[in-house]
């Protein structure tokens, strides 16, 4: 109560079911100010305005194409005539050259799967601050990430032109498992394992080991998807890109 009997609210009123309370207010700077990485800015306004930006343009680009290229319809659909080549959407290119070579559920379910469990682990298995911010952590990182990049292509070529060629189902076609299962999970396995061991001549850290893993996992990706779209003809048998037949590119 104050002198002139007008009550004063309390800005936190006591509770006896609370457990906690203010305790002090104290006037000052945090310890944190100024404690960040190097050459760094506030998000707001610098990071959010180019992304703002960015997005606008990319708006633009997309109407201006729209408006000006028509899009690359084609007849009706036949229910009753299958397509030759059936290819499915450019995104997905990947997962079904996979199909080409392996079981459809080790292909399709259980390495997407696996992969997309890894890519969720990565910030827990490396938590260290160093070098946040920095492409391919250090020069190191970086020669790593091109040795992987240039053996994981090499790698993915050679067994796609191994399998197109040899054809291992037409030679080991009973049991199912051995063509479909045991034989990719053993080959890709085998593959993973020697870039591991390439890597750790280097002498790399955690995050370097990392930076290669993910480099062979997105040259992967881009390999599979490329050779979907413009190497896959009639019976999905490889051929030149100048002799596919007509719409047999996905878009």
């Amino acid at each position: 109560m104050t002198n002139n009997n007008v009550p004063v609210q309390e800005i936190f009123p006591r509770d006896p079911s609370r457990t906690y309370g203010l305790m002090e207010l104290v006037k000052g700077t945090s310890p944190m100010v100024d404690k960040g990485p190097e050459d760094t800015v506030m998000s707001w306004p610098n990071l959010l305005v180019l992304e703002l930006l960015a997005a606008l343009g990319t708006t633009v680009v997309l109407l201006l194409w729209s408006a000006f290229v028509k899009a690359p319809l084609r007849e009706l659909a036949n229910p009753n005539v299958t397509e030759n080549p059936a290819k499915a959407a450019w995104y997905f290119l990947s997962l079904q050259e996979l199909l080409l070579h392996m079981h459809p559920v080790l292909a399709g379910l259980v390495m997407p799967g696996l992969v997309i469990v890894l890519l969720m682990a990565i910030p827990y298995i490396d938590r260290s601050k160093k070098d946040v911010g920095k492409w391919f952590a250090s020069k190191k990182g970086r020669k790593i990430a091109f040795w992987s990049g240039v053996y994981t292509f090499a790698c993915l070529i050679g067994l796609v032109l191994f399998d197109e060629f040899i054809r291992v189902r037409s030679i080991v076609s009973q049991p199912e498992a051995v063509p479909g299962w045991i034989i990719p999970v053993f080959v890709n396995a085998g593959l993973i394992l020697l870039l591991y061991r390439a890597i750790r001549r280097w002498r790399p850290s955690r995050r370097e080991v990392l930076v290669g893993l993910f480099t062979a996992f997105t040259v992967t990706y881009f390999t599979l998807t490329i050779v979907g779209v413009f190497f896959r003809g009639l019976g999905m048998h490889l051929v030149w890109p100048w002799d596919l037949p007509p719409g047999a590119l996905p878009f």
